[in-house]
C-alpha cells in the first residue's frame, strides 16, 4: 500500500486518509519498517476509508467553477433565511454569516457568534441543511458537543440523529 510519511516533533504515529491519499504522521526517527508494519496492521481501516472517500466523490463530485458560484449564491440566500428562522425559534442572535469552500466541515461557530457554512452544504438534502444550521446555532449556547449541547439541538429537531446521518457518505 502506498503512503506518504510526514515526520515532525510529535510523540505518536497516526494514519490519515485524505483526498484519496494515505498519510502517516510520525515522530522523527521511527524506522520505515515500523511505519510499514503499522500501515499494514491498519490496512482494513485504510481501505475502508479510501472506499468511503471514493463513494463520496462519486455521490458529490467536485463542482465546476460555474457550479460553485451558483452554489455560493444559493447558500448566501438559503442559509441566511434558515439562520434567521431558526435563531428566532431558539431565541438567539448570531454575528456574521460567512460562506466558505471548506471540504471537511459543513459549518462552524466562533466564540464571537460568527457562523460559517461551506457552500458544499447546498448539495445535501434540506433536512441535513436544517440540522447543520441548528447545530451551529446551538454552539451559541454550548461551545462543545456535550449532552447539554445535543439537548439544545433536540429541542428544535427531535430527529437530529437521522438528519445527521444524511451528511455521512
Amino acid at each position: 500500500m502506498e503512503y506518504t510519511v510526514k515526520y515532525s516533533k510529535r510523540k505518536t504515529v497516526s494514519i490519515q486518509v485524505k483526498d484519496g491519499a494515505v498519510i502517516v504522521h510520525s515522530p522523527i526517527g521511527v524506522s520505515e519498517d515500523r511505519l510499514s508494519a503499522m500501515v499494514n496492521s491498519h490496512r482494513e481501516w485504510v481501505e475502508k476509508q479510501l472506499a468511503r472517500q471514493e463513494q463520496k466523490k462519486e455521490k458529490y463530485p467536485e463542482p465546476t467553477p460555474v457550479e460553485e458560484r451558483k452554489l455560493r449564491a444559493e447558500a448566501r440566500v438559503v442559509l441566511k433565511a434558515k439562520l434567521d428562522y431558526f435563531s428566532k425559534i431558539m431565541g438567539l442572535k448570531y454575528g456574521r454569516l460567512t460562506i466558505s469552500g471548506a471540504k471537511t466541515r459543513f459549518g462552524s461557530c466562533s466564540s464571537k457568534g460568527n457562523i460559517s457554512f461551506s457552500f458544499r452544504l447546498m448539495m445535501y438534502p434540506e433536512e441535513a441543511i436544517d440540522y447543520v444550521v441548528v447545530h451551529e446555532l446551538a454552539h451559541l449556547l454550548e461551545m462543545n458537543h456535550s449532552p447539554r449541547f445535543y439537548a439544545v439541538v433536540a429541542r428544535v429537531l427531535p430527529d437530529y440523529k437521522q438528519r445527521h446521518r444524511l451528511l455521512k457518505y
